[in-house]
């Protein structure tokens, strides 16, 4: 039967193995306790004011310079019993464009309706009137954006007269104003007029909708039309930015 090495060499290599466990303990971080959610900053209360939030969100989000703001269990504890967004975010359904990452806000912070293209009817509108109409959020951000696909492929479906299968025609008959914009004017790129065009109308009629004008009139409310860049993540103002 073999036996054990030498005393001596076991209290070498004893040693050996415990002076390294305490290099490698003395070379880990130390765990820092994750400190608390900072108490949220004031919900705007004017449309200048929710506007200037959310566009220097964006700036960050351009810059890679993050807050991250609103996302932590402090929040989702916080608002669990009620909410109080500040800004109403009409976007497309692209994967690739998500309004709380674009203007770098939380949970609580935005209601945000997706549609192809902004398409809106009954249902659409009536969900963009919740915020202003039963808790006072003073604004509604219309974002379109580059290289948009549903648009893409209701410009040539009316240019062809193609239907799209399925309810996909529902979406190319509320696009409908915006390409007839459009023929009238293509510009360059008639896809990318159709977009900014989509982007105006629904901009327009929700800032005339008979429920909303009135707000938008005493100015507790402003409808902004927008436009983001999927190569650069900018968001520029096209229309009803609040002064």
């Amino acid at each position: 039967m073999r036996t054990a090495g030498p005393p001596a060499r076991r209290a070498v290599l004893t040693g050996g193995l415990a002076a390294a466990a305490v290099g490698l303990a003395g070379c880990s971080s130390p765990r820092v306790p994750r400190e608390t959610t900072a108490a949220p900053e004031p919900r705007p209360d004017t449309p200048k004011a929710a506007f200037a939030r959310l566009m220097e969100g964006n700036a960050r989000w351009m810059s890679g310079e993050l807050d991250h703001p609103d996302r932590d269990p402090e929040r989702r504890e916080l608002v669990a019993e009620a909410q109080d967004p500040f800004g109403v975010v009409l976007t497309c359904i692209d994967s690739r464009v998500a309004p709380e990452l674009v203007f770098d806000t939380g949970l609580g912070d935005l209601y945000v309706l997706r549609t192809g293209g902004q398409a809106i009817g009954p249902v659409v509108t009536g969900s963009v009137e919740y915020g202003p109409m039963t808790g006072g959020t003073p604004l509604i951000v219309v974002l379109g954006h580059q290289r948009c696909g549903a648009i893409e492929a209701a410009y040539k479906s009316l240019q062809d007269g193609t239907p799209l299968p399925g309810n996909l025609q529902s979406i190319v008959k509320a696009l409908g104003p915006a390409y007839l914009l459009t023929v009238e004017n293509p510009g360059a790129d008639p896809v990318d007029t159709m977009i900014h065009q989509q982007i105006r109308v629904t901009a327009d009629d929700l800032r005339a909708n008979s429920d909303l004008a009135p707000l938008v009139q005493k100015g507790a409310l402003a409808v902004v039309g927008a436009y983001y860049s999927l190569d650069t993540g900018k968001v520029d103002v096209l229309t009803g930015a609040p002064t």
